[in-house]
């Protein structure tokens, strides 16, 4: 029992080390997710071509035209749509390829990259 002192639990710097690892993780967390929510907005834009009736996209302007609409409804601003995106045709199906990256700085010199690539095969009756 002489050691009941002793193991009260974590000491101040203990508590002050683990609150800069969870702020840190949180800041990451932050400036990372953004990113990931514009990505899934813009590939559900993408898909939403095919399902879509209403649109009626036959040609590669109109494509970028409703995506690029999708883009200004979900406020991704900081997006060149025609850097990012890359669409080819055959007969009714869209090739559509997007392929970007993004760039948080995290400290001093030390920045987050976000990397997306991915190729689409979009169907129109």
């Amino acid at each position: 029992m002489k050691y009941a002192g002793s193991q009260k639990g974590m000491s101040l710097l203990g508590w002050l080390v683990v609150l800069a690892i969870v702020a840190f993780l949180a800041s990451t967390a932050f400036k990372i997710i953004p990113h990931y929510l514009d990505y899934y907005a813009i590939e559900k834009a993408i898909k939403a071509v095919e399902t879509d009736k209403a649109a009626d996209v036959r040609s590669v302007p109109e494509f970028y035209s409703y995506v690029d609409k999708a883009l200004t409804i979900n406020n991704i601003r900081d997006l060149k749509l025609q850097d990012a995106l890359t669409v080819e045709q055959d007969n009714n199906e869209f090739r559509a390829h997007l392929k970007y990256e993004k760039r948080e700085p995290l400290i001093e010199n030390l920045d987050l990259v976000v990397h997306f690539d991915k190729e689409f095969r979009v169907r129109t009756p």
